[in-house]
This record gives C-alpha cells, sequence and structure tokens, in this order.
C-alpha cells in the first residue's frame, strides 16, 4: 500500500523504528561522537607510517570510511585504504596503522581479517560496541574506542565513526584539528533536518521530492573524483539499506570512459533509469564542464535527471550535507512505497541459508 508523503501520521506510524528520527538527530550524533572522541586516549605512534588500511563491512561504517578518504586525499601523507576481504593485503606491516571498524564485532569477514593483522606486528586501532573483535583486541593489548550500543549502525556512522576518526587521527599528529568543521556541521545538519522532517509537506521539504522524483525508476548516483564519490556510495548503500531498492552508483570522469557507453541503450531502457548528479564548489572547471554535458545528454533520454549540491563552508560540512540529505531521501524511497525501512526480510533469509 503506498504511502501519500504528505500523510504524516502515516509516515510516522510505517516508520516502526523510528529511523526519520534518529536521522534528525544526526546532528547530536556528531556532538556525542565528537565529546566521546575527546576522551578517548588515542594510541601513540612510535614510528612512521606508511598506510592507513581500514577493515570494515556495512553500508554506514564504510561509507563513512570511503568519506574519511575523501575527505583527507590531499591533506594525508599517507594513503587510506579499505579493506573487505577476510585476509590483510600482503603489504601490511609494522609499519602499517590497521583501524577495525565493525559495530557488532562479530563480521566474520572483519574478525579473520582483525586475526590476521594482529600477527603482522601493526598498530591497531579497534571500533566496535563489542563482541569478538573486543576480545581479541583485549587479548592483544589493541587500543579499543568503544561505540554506543543499541544503535542503527548505519544511522549514527557519521556521527561515531566518521567524526572520532577525524579527532584521533589528530591526536596522532596525522591531521589539524577538525573541531570548527565539526561544529559547522553538527549546525548544519540541523538546520536541515528542520527542512527535511515528516511534517514538512512535498512542496517545501527537497528530501521527499527527490524520493518523489526516483519513485518507480531506478536510481543511478553519480559523484566526481576524488570527493563527492563517497557521497554517491552513500547514496547507493542507503537506497538499499533504507530504501529496499538496488542502485547504481559511479564517478566521474572514469565513467566517461566506460559506463558512458550504456547511455546507448534502447530509448525503453534507459527510461527507467534516474540519474543524481552531485556536484560540489571544489568541482574544476573541467569537471563542471562533464556533469553539464552529463547532464545534456541524459536529459530527454532518461526517466528522470537531477543536480544535487553539497552546501556549507568546510569540506566535512559540504559532505556530510550531502550525506543527510541522502539518509532522508532513502527513508522517503521506501515509505513513499508503504515499506518500513527497517525491515530486512532478503537478508534474513540469505543468514538462515548461509548458517544452516
Amino acid at each position: 500500500m503506498r504511502t501519500s508523503l504528505d500523510h504524516t501520521e502515516a509516515l510516522l506510524q510505517l516508520d516502526k523504528s523510528q529511523l526519520l528520527q534518529a536521522t534528525a538527530a544526526g546532528h547530536k550524533w556528531i556532538a556525542e561522537g565528537y565529546e566521546r572522541a575527546l576522551q578517548f586516549e588515542a594510541p601513540k605512534l612510535t614510528r612512521s607510517i606508511h598506510e592507513i588500511v581500514v577493515c570494515s563491512v556495512g553500508g554506514g561504517p564504510v561509507a563513512s570510511l570511503v568519506q574519511l578518504k575523501s575527505l583527507v586525499h590531499d591533506r594525508l601523507r599517507v594513503p587510506v585504504i579499505l579493506s573487505q576481504a577476510y585476509s590483510m593485503p600482503a603489504y601490511v606491516d609494522e609499519d602499517s596503522l590497521v583501524i577495525v571498524v565493525n559495530y557488532s564485532g562479530g563480521s566474520e569477514e572483519i574478525v579473520s581479517a582483525y586475526e590476521h593483522a594482529a600477527k603482522t606486528g601493526a598498530f591497531i586501532l579497534v571500533m566496535s560496541a563489542g563482541g569478538k573483535a573486543k576480545e581479541i583486541a583485549a587479548e592483544h593489548g589493541h587500543s579499543f574506542y568503544a561505540l554506543p550500543e543499541g544503535r542503527v549502525p548505519r544511522i549514527i556512522s557519521t556521527g561515531h565513526v566518521l567524526v572520532p576518526l577525524l579527532v584521533i587521527l589528530h591526536q596522532m599528529g596525522l591531521l589539524d584539528d577538525p573541531a570548527a568543521d565539526i561544529a559547522e556541521t553538527a549546525a548544519l545538519l540541523e538546520r536541515l533536518s528542520d527542512q527535511y522532517g515528516a511534517e514538512v509537506p512535498l512542496e517545501r521539504n527537497a528530501a521527499k521530492q527527490i524520493a518523489a522524483e526516483m519513485d518507480g525508476l531506478i536510481p543511478v548516483i553519480y559523484g566526481t573524483l576524488p570527493f563527492t564519490d563517497a557521497a554517491a556510495l552513500r547514496f547507493k548503500n542507503q537506497l538499499a539499506e533504507n530504501g529496499k531498492v538496488m542502485a547504481f552508483a559511479n564517478a566521474m570522469s572514469a565513467l566517461h570512459h566506460d559506463e558512458a557507453y550504456g547511455w546507448d541503450a534502447d530509448s525503453a531502457m534507459l527510461r527507467q533509469f534516474h540519474f543524481t548528479l552531485l556536484r560540489d564548489r571544489e568541482d574544476s572547471p573541467a569537471m563542471s564542464k562533464r556533469i553539464a554535458a552529463t547532464r545534456d545528454v541524459l536529459r530527454g533520454q532518461a526517466g528522470g535527471v537531477r543536480e544535487l549540491a553539497s552546501i556549507g563552508e568546510s569540506r566535512l560540512a559540504r559532505l556530510c550535507s550531502l550525506v543527510h540529505t541522502i539518509d532522508f531521501v532513502t527513508l522517503y524511497t521506501a515509505l513513499i512505497r508503504g515499506v518500513n525501512p527497517a525491515q530486512s526480510d532478503a537478508l534474513n533469509r540469505f543468514r538462515k541459508l548461509y548458517t544452516s
């Protein structure tokens, strides 16, 4: 049964786990995560590191870690590498910083990779709410950052994964102090929440408008390298986790050398796709021209084309402005179709089959 996005009571009743309310509290999670990070004793690096390898699974934490990579790509003198395999890359050694991020602390891929990393002599930081990861950290004396229990990881990941990592990396002497950027971001997200809430009608609610525009179409999100591609990944992941729809994401300019050939698809097929093009003020003139050309080629052929621009001053605030908008859009993507955004029937069936 479909739900009108202007029917506030129906939306709130369908949102049984109160994810709209939790998302609207994003500024609180940022403030909370910042304060927790300030109280944490960051591990001290006793020698130079060659790379930071982050082990994580799950749409929310992984997207936050990709956001970290985008934020610091030209500010950190060592690479940030995401690893989601059961084992660690061969180059991980005593000169690596390994950050293990797993909310439950029990995801088998991460536990396996962590056990591997523990044998390399690398500096290791663990972020988890408990589980096996906490046990391994205690066994080896690794630094353990406790994530708050009883939360939805994808909802709190910006405040409780991304923000603490920025603070901890600063405490380790790897990044500048992010305090001012974090304060700006929290204030901006609070203002955006007031614009995107369930009680705000469709005609004045950009998040509802985007969800309505995409309704019934296959979402494709294009970001730009090396920044808004992180938000594009977040959009795709949240459309799956919150919206219960399949989506695709890619990044310019790389996609212009392969995926763009798919724009020659049969017109009836291309009309089934809705394209969202992410913009940011740091886009170079060449990239801005690519975005405009992409828009002009797809407009009139695809089922829909929309540009979504970041707002804010600092890089953190601008990226989080996109993420916060995306999170609301994806919740409304489920709700407009009468779907509870917290349900996970197919994944539960998979887990039952896999573990039987």
